[in-house]
């Protein structure tokens, strides 16, 4: 927040983002069919995104309001937006034999697609061809929860557009090159992933009927790429972040509303690619537009009612007991597992600026200690696959899953079967090596 607050709002002031996260919680679980329907979702948003915004404003504190929609909210759907649109273009057709090697290659592959495209990119585009290659295998549900884990999580590191926290650090002025530096923690993670995967698939693979295994060895189509011309417009969202900022445009420093060059330029790509792509193509890949949907209107009512959230939590930063990178990486990855990992982000990077004063002499980036970024980037992004409801892919992969009859593990089922017991460990592995 680049407002100074002329008070510190209490901790109650909180409670709409409280009800807003524990309502995109449990929503689905209670009552799923009213939830399903986005209107519904903006409803809740405006439910409690304008007491908030009015107390803000009778309190003096409206500017912080504003500049949390216009400069962290609009940059943000703007990115996920073109990268959903420009990925829904690209369609991979074709089905080979689902053994544990060629999984694996698709899980890697995703870990690497991930950061570039970003997660919800990577998922989108990846999780049709997985489902289709395993079609013909009965134990196919570890391979959606570790493509959770690996696609839609823990393969965005390495750039701000892998992941939605990791861009909103780099609003903050974390450099596009920076979160190359993480490399060492993206590489021991996926790797760990990936083996840990094969032996369970491989496992799985030798249970599998002899009929089974047959016929998945029989419909066998090469793989092969439609609208492959998007990968272009992909790599024109990637330059327009690395490039277009106050790092390489002076003017955008002196005139923060320019920086607004960059969303334009991914605007002009993403019309690029609903113009290029036959409509045939896009409706051939079940493109909607209600995922993207979804993610505004949830957000907006997110990115309003946390902002009492975070400027208390920036106010009292020294009174929550966070003294160290791997006390910062723990809390930052508890809250990422349970509410969305993109505004825990920004909740803590106001706390590490409230901590200045505890860090004397550190290499500042973005404005705070370097060892409290990596901890609070490795934390938002790798525990995110904690949950369904951590980072946005997953739900939208469980439902793709359970579309193609995939009886996939339930909300606590998910945590008790797989991520506490797999993710977890690796996670405070990651820890104890680097932290």
């Amino acid at each position: 927040m680049n407002h100074v607050p002329l008070m510190i709002p209490p901790i109650w002031a909180s409670l709409p983002f409280v009800v807003m996260l524990l309502t995109i919680a449990l929503g689905p679980l209670f009552f799923n069919q009213w939830w399903e329907h986005n209107k519904n979702k903006l409803i809740v948003s405006f439910a409690l995104g304008i007491p908030t915004s009015i107390y803000m404003v009778m309190n003096g504190l409206g500017g912080n309001i504003a500049y949390n929609l216009i400069f962290d909210y609009i940059p943000f759907i703007i990115l996920l937006g073109s990268l959903f649109v420009i990925t829904g273009g690209i369609q991979f057709k074709g089905n080979i034999s689902a053994k544990p090697l060629t999984n694996t290659t698709f899980l890697a592959l995703g870990a690497i697609f991930a950061s570039v495209m970003g997660t919800t990119g990577a998922a989108m585009l990846l999780i049709r061809p997985v489902i289709n290659t395993n079609a013909e295998r009965k134990y196919k549900v570890h391979t959606i929860l570790f493509f959770i884990a690996i696609v839609a999580n823990c393969g965005g590191l390495l750039t701000p557009l892998g992941d939605p926290p990791l861009f909103l650090l780099y609003l903050k002025g974390a450099g596009f090159t920076w979160f190359l530096s993480l490399t060492r923690e993206w590489a021991t993670v996926n790797g760990l992933l990936l083996l840990v995967f094969f032996m369970y698939d491989t496992y799985y693979y030798k249970k599998e009927s002899v009929t089974d295994l047959q016929i998945d060895n029989t419909l066998v189509k090469p793989i092969q790429i439609s609208g492959a011309y998007n990968f272009l417009f992909l790599i024109g969202i990637v330059l327009s972040v690395a490039f277009i900022n106050e790092n390489y445009i002076q003017a955008i420093h002196e005139n923060h509303y320019l920086s607004f060059l960059r969303e334009a330029a991914m605007v002009f790509f993403a019309v690029l690619s609903l113009t290029l792509t036959p409509k045939k193509l896009r409706s051939d890949n079940k493109f909607t537009w209600g995922p993207i949907t979804e993610v505004a209107y949830l957000f907006l009512g997110i990115f309003v009612t946390m902002v009492p959230t975070l400027i208390y939590l920036q106010a009292n930063a020294a009174s929550l007991g966070l003294k160290t990178p791997a006390a910062f990486y723990y809390a930052a990855g508890s809250l990422s597992s349970f509410l969305d990992n993109a505004p825990t982000a920004l909740a803590f990077y106001e706390v590490a600026k409230g901590m200045l004063a505890s860090f004397p002499g550190a290499n500042l980036v973005a404005g705070i200690p370097e060892t409290l970024l990596t901890a609070i980037s490795l934390g938002a992004v790798f525990f995110g696959s904690m949950s369904y409801i951590g980072n946005g892919p997953n739900f939208m992969v469980k439902a793709i899953a359970e579309e193609n009859n995939i009886s996939m593990p339930s909300f606590f089922g998910y945590m008790f079967k797989f991520s506490l017991i797999i993710l977890l460990p690796i996670y405070i592995i990651t820890q104890l090596i680097f932290l």
